[in-house]
């Protein structure tokens, strides 16, 4: 689909409280050597989303032990997950270091996603992915490992206060651009 039909399509999945807030621009060059152009998402006339910029306010990560050393990133662990750690180590390891082992492996899993997410999401064109969002069911974005597909789902309409606020502990594990849009959207941005 061309952008001049996707972009008002993508705009009126916003939801009331974003319309003139979030604005969605892509561009592209014919005669650049790139031929990629430029894609953003801007929040009050300030761009947070720029798949050719790294410069936004967002951090984005360099390495999985930038993630694994960040204290921004909460890890949620289970009484289930150290019950796992507690049988595969036989009881040989004391109670206390159970909870640090079962971390450090969720935190390690949890790193290697994202940077696997940011290593798609730069290589990936944000019309193709405009495009899989106008055309899968919203819980299909939600449940994505995309992070543009999770941020457009955000962002959405059909996505309803009781569903935002239920998704609380599952967007900690998110990368933080995906954070931003979950606060954007429940009016803590």
């Amino acid at each position: 689909m061309i952008w001049s039909k996707m972009k008002p399509q993508l705009e009126n999945f916003l939801a009331p409280v974003l319309v003139g807030r979030v604005e969605y621009l892509s561009t592209s060059y014919r005669y650049s050597p790139e031929k990629n152009g430029q894609c953003r998402i801007a929040v009050d006339n300030k761009k947070i989303f720029n798949m050719k910029d790294g410069t936004t306010g967002i951090r984005w990560y360099l390495s999985e032990q930038d993630i694994k050393n960040d204290p921004a990133v909460m890890i949620p662990l289970s009484e289930a997950e150290i019950e796992q750690i507690r049988k595969e180590t036989g009881g040989k390891v004391p109670e206390e270091r159970l909870a640090v082992i079962a971390s450090d492996r969720k935190l390690l899993a949890y790193a290697k996603g994202t940077m696997a997410a940011q290593v798609t999401l730069s290589k990936t064109d944000f019309n193709k992915t405009a495009d899989v969002f106008l055309t899968q069911p919203i819980e299909d974005s939600l449940a994505s490992k995309d992070i543009l597909l999770n941020c457009l789902a955000l962002v959405d309409r059909r996505v309803g206060k009781k569903r935002i606020m239920d998704m609380e502990q599952s967007v900690r594990m998110k990368h933080p651009i995906v954070q931003y849009f979950y606060a954007l959207r429940r009016g803590l941005k």
